[in-house]
């Protein structure tokens, strides 16, 4: 299980993976005219600071957007990314870091819409008063893996859910699987984000499986580690599946995600990796 509030891994280099991938999946939506629905089941407080006693315990920032702030040879979809960030620190000091309903809100056009919801209260209230004026956007204060039930499928007919459980309970790989084949029974033609940790092998190997036994077609894994696989003091790296993910985002997320590993596994242990866990 990891330690959680976010606020301890906040702008660590699994959310430096996580929100380059979330926002070529937006990008992708809004090159339609059609509008369109982003639901973040497990949102969090929208917007970290960095300046804090729990992100400064680790300092995970530090290996994560931190080894990005500064360089001037990022390829334009992480120029993109930086400039989002950039945006929360208007002095150029890196104190504040967007999550996942930020950096979407901004990628989002006047007709979208965002539903954004979160078990913890006092998080919850922080994410309220961070959207209260914004029309778009609707927060509640609920389990994530009900609001699949209880936004899908939405009006727009498409969208993206990002999926982005703490993993601070027991069996959550087998609660994503389920909730999984729920929702997607409800929204077919939607697209899943979903996020994860990397355990160990054998864990892995059960969550694939289990993923696999749903029967959903189209299942994109990407994977990042900056461990070895024998690593266990910390978390060793992350993934994604992606679910439906748009035409060509696994050439485009695989150049991301080369240029992205040497840069952040400074001990030059751990891989990047896209591959197809079930093609269509």
């Amino acid at each position: 299980m990891l330690a959680y509030r976010h606020l301890f891994h906040a702008g660590g280099y699994a959310d430096v993976f996580k929100h380059c991938l979330l926002q070529g999946l937006l990008v992708s939506l809004a090159k339609k005219d059609k509008p369109f629905f982003y639901l973040d089941t497990h949102a969090g407080v929208g917007r970290y600071d960095l300046s804090h006693a729990w992100a400064q315990k680790n300092r995970e920032f530090e290996n994560g957007i931190g080894r990005l702030w500064e360089r001037s040879d990022l390829p334009l979809p992480m120029r993109f990314y930086i400039e989002q960030v950039r945006i929360e620190n208007p002095d150029k000091r890196l104190r504040y870091y967007p999550g996942s309903p930020l950096l979407a809100r901004r990628l989002m056009r006047p007709d979208d819409r965002m539903a954004l919801t979160e078990l913890n209260k006092e998080d919850c209230a922080s994410l309220t008063t961070l959207f209260a004026r914004d029309h778009n956007v609707h927060v509640r204060c609920m389990d994530g893996y009900q609001a699949l039930k209880a936004f899908l499928p939405p009006p727009e007919r498409r969208g993206l859910v990002l999926i982005d459980s703490s993993f601070d309970r027991a069996k959550e790989f087998a609660r994503i699987a389920e909730a999984l084949t729920v929702a997607y029974k409800r929204w077919a033609t939607g697209m899943f984000a979903i996020w994860y940790p990397l355990m160990e092998t054998n864990a892995m190997i059960a969550f694939e499986r289990q993923i696999i036994a749903t029967g959903i077609r189209k299942i994109l894994k990407l994977e990042f580690a900056i461990e070895a696989d024998d690593w266990t003091l910390t978390m060793r790296g992350c993934g994604m599946l992606v679910i439906n993910p748009p035409w060509r985002f696994d050439k485009e997320a695989g150049a991301l995600l080369d240029w992205l590993w040497p840069v952040l596994s400074s001990k030059g242990k751990g891989s990047a990796s896209v591959n197809w866990l079930v093609r269509e």
